[in-house]
């Protein structure tokens, strides 16, 4: 499985036509190009993600990109439109969730995860933030968890947040970013990776990032090369049940790094 934010890009579509992953959980999804969409099963859903009257013509998506699987997509609803027992989003084009059937395994749902950001109320001050929409991700999701321990559940994508601290060493922020992880263990998804050695982790090391941090850069500015990135936004989660058969990598070698300004993030389900 591979977990990629690709940034609206249809190079980064070309790339997954040619890889070898089974599935991908994508965030920042536009339509793939006309000459290869047929290259793909991809969950139905409007290439859109609404909210705050913003023109947003892109998505998350679940792409079947292999016959080693059985995908059975869950067809998301606007919240107020939901019925009892039917996949009610927050926000829509941020999270799609599908269950995946394979010869080898047990079924397990599959979650791709993106945290909007967010500007702050005109009457407060200027900013953004991504937190809220993290926290909405994890009420949504929470409708495929019964118990602590009876699902078989993994959740990624881009967060938009940082992992144990906050930017510049803001501790206010860093307290923050933090109750997204202790929810999701809290519900049954405890944080998987991607971590060392599992990616590089950042050269030069960052004055921000703790120094007994495992990150491992995911995501790069516009004035980064893949060798200069520092910050990890992307994000597994997965059940207890599933942790002995679940490995996480960054994808973050500069050679691997791809079109995108997030790395893949490579998923194994053994």
């Amino acid at each position: 499985i591979i977990s990629w934010n690709i940034a609206r890009s249809k190079e980064c579509w070309r790339t997954l036509a040619n890889s070898d992953a089974d599935i991908a959980l994508l965030q920042e999804a536009t339509e793939p190009p006309d000459d290869i969409v047929g290259s793909f099963d991809i969950n139905p859903a409007p290439w859109e993600t609404v909210g705050a009257g913003k023109n947003r013509p892109w998505r998350t998506a679940i792409v079947k990109l292999t016959d080693k699987t059985e995908v059975k997509w869950h067809e998301a609803k606007p919240i107020s439109e939901a019925l009892a027992g039917e996949l009610g989003i927050s926000r829509l084009g941020t999270l799609s969730v599908a269950t995946i059937q394979t010869t080898a395994s047990k079924p397990f749902i599959l979650a791709s995860m993106y945290a909007l950001w967010e500007k702050l109320h005109k009457d407060v001050s200027s900013g953004i933030y991504a937190d809220a929409s993290a926290h909405r991700l994890i009420s949504d999701l929470s409708i495929f968890i019964r118990s602590h321990a009876k699902h078989r559940v993994i959740a990624a994508g881009d967060l938009n947040i940082l992992n144990g601290y906050g930017e510049h060493g803001n501790k206010y922020w860093g307290a923050r970013y933090s109750s997204i992880f202790s929810r999701m263990s809290a519900i049954g998804l405890p944080f998987v990776g991607p971590q060392f050695p599992n990616g590089r982790q950042a050269d030069p090391w960052p004055d921000e990032l703790p120094k007994t941090s495992k990150d491992v850069p995911t995501y790069r500015t516009s004035r980064m090369k893949p060798s200069t990135a520092t910050r990890q936004l992307d994000f597994v989660f997965a059940s207890k049940s599933l942790a002995d058969e679940v490995s996480v990598k960054a994808l973050n070698e500069p050679e691997d790094w791809g079109p995108s300004d997030h790395c893949r993030v490579e998923i194994t389900v053994k």
